[in-house]
């Protein structure tokens, strides 16, 4: 990962992931997200031990989530690729989300 922002790089970062997200929405591809706060719990194992977070090493943090449609899994990944997080050497993971409707 990039080192820490400044306040003034912080803003700047934030401001283009609002324009990328509002081109995302105007295009009917973003239906909804959520950043994630830094603390919680976790549940593991047969006998459900809670622990404390973090929950992954640093490098793996995952920070929110952003839920777009698209036609198929590398509309995806290109939707994807103008996202700023790559400008702070960060990682998209992409997945499907799972047709809950039976």
């Amino acid at each position: 990962m990039s080192p820490p922002l400044s306040p003034s790089e912080l803003q700047a970062h934030l401001t283009k992931w609002a324009t990328w997200m509002k081109t995302l929405r105007e295009a009917g591809h973003y239906t909804g997200g959520q950043s994630l706060q830094r603390d919680g719990k976790s549940i593991r194992g047969s006998d459900r031990i809670v622990t404390d977070g973090p929950f992954a090493e640093s490098k793996d943090l995952v920070t929110g989530t952003l839920v777009i449609e698209a036609s198929s899994l590398d509309a995806a990944v290109e939707l994807a690729q103008a996202c700023p997080i790559f400008e702070i050497d960060g990682s998209v993971e992409i997945r499907a989300v799972f047709d809950q409707r039976i």
